[in-house]
């Protein structure tokens, strides 16, 4: 039946290239998302990364249907916009369910498997969790969180010869943006709304002229073909990609002023 990986966050995006590349590369795809959507290359599967018996019951589908798992790619995510001071709690705790804890529960729901066929673990993360992001600071949280967690997971798992690769893309053209939801300030004067609008303005102008999603799949693509899988794999524009080593080389106050412009800040 070929080598089987499930795809989270494949409804839409990212995740959905990720899920036809594959597919027309010979892997056995499922593809999983909330909604279920399926494509002629791939079956969909109904799994929501926020609830842990969603988790367990997809991948023991998967399980039941095709033997077992070879791989698994951490896809799905979504994106929150406005100040830390007017972000509730709530909305802070449902960004890093989905977007890290999401991509916790597949991985440990895969484990038994991966570590029998020495698999794969790709992680979606993002160049904001290795660069803060202004007014989505808990969209940076949830990335910087994947990316301490992948880092030390690899350790774990290496004697199984399981391999983690974190997938770092900048700006991506998805519906990501139009589908980014905003904290809700509270009535009156919002002392940070015309700094949030330029900077959330800005990253949604550089999403729309951003790299198209099949380039992170076929990052991803490689990175499932690889004799020796990188550990990180940056994608996007060479611009976006060199803020990353200047942020390593710099003193922070001099690429803080550098990096502002970019930032929209």
């Amino acid at each position: 039946m070929g080598r089987v990986v499930v795809v989270t966050g494949a409804s839409a995006g990212i995740g959905r290239a990720c899920a036809d590349r594959l597919a027309s590369d010979g892997w056995t795809v499922v593809g999983a998302s909330r909604r279920g959507t399926s494509s002629g290359g791939w079956q969909g599967l109904v799994m929501d990364v926020d609830r842990d018996e969603s988790v367990a019951e997809g991948l023991a589908a998967v399980a039941a249907q095709h033997g077992g798992l070879d791989a698994v790619v951490a896809g799905a995510g979504w994106g929150l916009a406005g100040a830390v001071e007017h972000t509730s709690l709530a909305d802070a705790r449902h960004q890093l369910e989905t977007n890290f804890f999401g991509a916790v529960r597949l991985v440990a729901g895969a484990l038994p498997d991966l570590r029998q066929r020495s698999g794969r673990i790709v992680l979606i993360s993002s160049l904001g969790g290795l660069l803060g992001l202004p007014f989505q600071a808990f969209y940076s949280a949830s990335k910087f969180a994947l990316e301490g967690y992948g880092e030390a997971l690899a350790y774990e798992v290496a004697p199984f010869g399981v391999s983690v690769t974190l997938v770092e893309p900048g700006n991506v053209r998805t519906d990501f943006t139009a589908s980014r939801r905003d904290a809700v300030p509270p009535a009156g004067p919002d002392p940070y709304g015309a700094a949030a609008a330029r900077a959330v303005g800005k990253m949604a102008a550089d999403e729309a002229a951003g790299v198209p999603p099949g380039d992170v799949a076929a990052a991803v693509h490689r990175v499932l073909g690889a004799a020796r899988p990188p550990r990180r794999v940056t994608v996007g524009k060479r611009e976006e990609r060199v803020g990353v080593a200047a942020k390593r080389l710099l003193p922070f106050r001099l690429f803080e002023r550098a990096a502002r412009g970019s930032l929209g800040v």
